[in-house]
């Protein structure tokens, strides 16, 4: 369980395909603190921790994982937000996010207004995704408001400190985006559906 609340941005330093898999080695500030099996959001993917390595520790995506987010994309020298677990004593201070993907989203707008970003991103509705109006979203584990929902897609407004502090500065239009609904908005949407 996380909360959507970046701890940190670790580099991609290697790639590794095996088989249908890619082991991932990410340098960060927090990689000392790490164990091994511990869970770990990847720009939002929950991740095991398989081998740790002084400042570096490396996590394994499966081919199902590959297809439902943007990992397969990184490239040596990425950027990528990290989070650790929530601890069950600490604040909640985004939202419930599970680190589990549901779908990508590209990235259709990119402003910078007087003094913070505005981002606005396209996904395929057909997965049965929604979001709405001031409700969570989770995009590369950032928890974030959601303001100017449409069917499809929707809009961010970004602060300064998450600009500076989260990969979402080198999000620009056509920039390929993970995406986690509101988990108990997922839940309402299926049982409407029954």
């Amino acid at each position: 369980m996380f909360t959507g609340i970046i701890e940190t941005l670790g580099k991609v330093t290697a790639l590794r395909h095996d088989q249908g898999n890619l082991h991932i080695t990410v340098e960060s500030a927090i990689a000392t603190e790490l164990k091994i099996d511990q869970s770990v959001a990847h720009n939002g993917v929950c991740l095991t921790v398989i081998a740790l390595t002084d400042g570096t520790h490396t996590v394994t995506a499966i081919e199902e994982t590959l297809n439902k987010s943007s990992l397969g994309q990184l490239k040596v020298g990425d950027l990528v937000n990290l989070e650790r677990c929530m601890q069950m004593n600490a604040r909640l201070d985004g939202h419930i996010v599970q680190g589990h993907v549901d779908q990508t989203a590209i990235c259709t707008g990119f402003a910078a207004l007087d003094g913070s970003w505005e981002y606005t991103f396209a996904y395929d509705a057909a997965a049965g995704n929604v979001t709405v109006e001031k409700g969570s979203i989770c995009v590369n584990g950032i928890s974030l408001t959601v303001v100017n929902s449409k069917a499809n897609s929707f809009s961010v407004a970004i602060i300064p400190y998450t600009f500076e502090h989260t990969n979402l500065q080198q999000v620009r239009e056509g920039s390929v985006v993970n995406l986690e609904f509101d988990i108990i908005g997922k839940y309402v949407a299926r049982l409407m559906q029954r």
